[in-house]
């Protein structure tokens, strides 16, 4: 049996541990993420000399993966766009790594072994500060062109476009919901969380309910319009939200409405929760890992 140590650099924490070929999680633990390129490197370079019998190392990370390891875009963790990450990696450790995106990782994690197993054409979206997610056809990872496949956030639903407060991500998201109700009440949004802002819908707050309301709408559309640009199997949504047990049938709600007004549509999106939460992004990074060396053996 092969162990591999996973690594999931946030821009808070850094994740790891110990993952078995069979899905299996060890060890797990996390550290503040630290706040330069070398202390990281230091602290993966420690992990792997402390985790016994590892095979290789699998990353999860934010921004845009290339395959040669260069990591593109922005995030919290700024450091880690521009040098070659795979390379740096390797040499520190002497071992074998691999490098995806967090939001592809989630995806994989639920291709292995979560609610998409066993399924060919399925989209992972996963909702928090932004909209990300992750697309498969045929069980596989599509990246796109410009590493920018899943990168459902982009979307645009309001025609009269300004600037970017217009796509999804900031208008759908956890964190658009929460500065929404943080401008009607007057307060910073950085003292409001998610969980409160569903307390004060629950709690008879009519405004704030209607502001919860609308959101279910505006991820109904987006879904709505992505089950008609790809048309999966299953969308299933993952982040902190997805843990809500009220979530799929609000959203489902919204798309019955939808698709009430439309009479065009006669495929309505089926959806479901991710099956992993935290630990997901370890998950799948190892099934990546596993993946990518499948497509090498392959090509021998």
């Amino acid at each position: 049996m092969k162990n591999f140590l996973a690594i999931d650099i946030g821009g808070t924490f850094v994740k790891y541990g110990v993952v078995s070929e069979n899905a299996v999680i060890t060890h797990l633990n996390k550290i503040k993420t630290p706040e330069t390129l070398q202390s990281l490197l230091d602290l993966i370079e420690h992990l792997s000399q402390t985790s016994s019998n590892i095979s290789g190392i699998a990353v999860s990370c934010p921004g845009a993966v290339s395959d040669d390891g260069i990591i593109y875009g922005s995030s919290a963790v700024p450091y880690i766009h521009g040098p070659n990450m795979k390379q740096l990696i390797g040499e520190t450790t002497g071992l074998h790594v691999y490098l995806e995106n967090d939001a592809n990782c989630a995806g994989y994690a639920e291709i292995w072994d979560g609610n998409g197993k066993g399924k060919n054409d399925v989209l992972v979206m996963v909702i928090g500060t932004g909209i990300g997610g992750a697309i498969f056809k045929n069980g596989s990872l599509h990246k796109g062109a410009n590493l920018h496949g899943g990168e459902f956030g982009y979307m645009l639903l309001n025609h009269n476009i300004s600037n970017s407060d217009d796509v999804w991500s900031r208008l759908a998201s956890t964190k658009a919901l929460v500065k929404k109700v943080a401008a009607l009440k007057q307060i910073d949004s950085n003292t409001l969380s998610g969980e409160q802002v569903f307390e004060l819908a629950e709690s008879g707050d009519v405004e704030v309910a209607k502001i919860v309301e609308d959101f279910y709408h505006l991820l109904a559309v987006g879904i709505y319009n992505l089950q008609y640009i790809y048309d999966p199997e299953v969308i299933l949504i993952g982040g902190g939200i997805s843990q809500r047990e009220d979530l799929i049938e609000k959203i489902t709600q919204k798309l019955d409405l939808i698709i009430e007004k439309i009479d065009l549509a006669k495929i309505k999106p089926s959806i479901a929760r991710c099956k992993f939460a935290q630990d997901a992004n370890l998950l799948g990074a190892v099934y990546g890992y596993l993946k990518s060396n499948e497509i090498k053996m392959q090509r021998r």
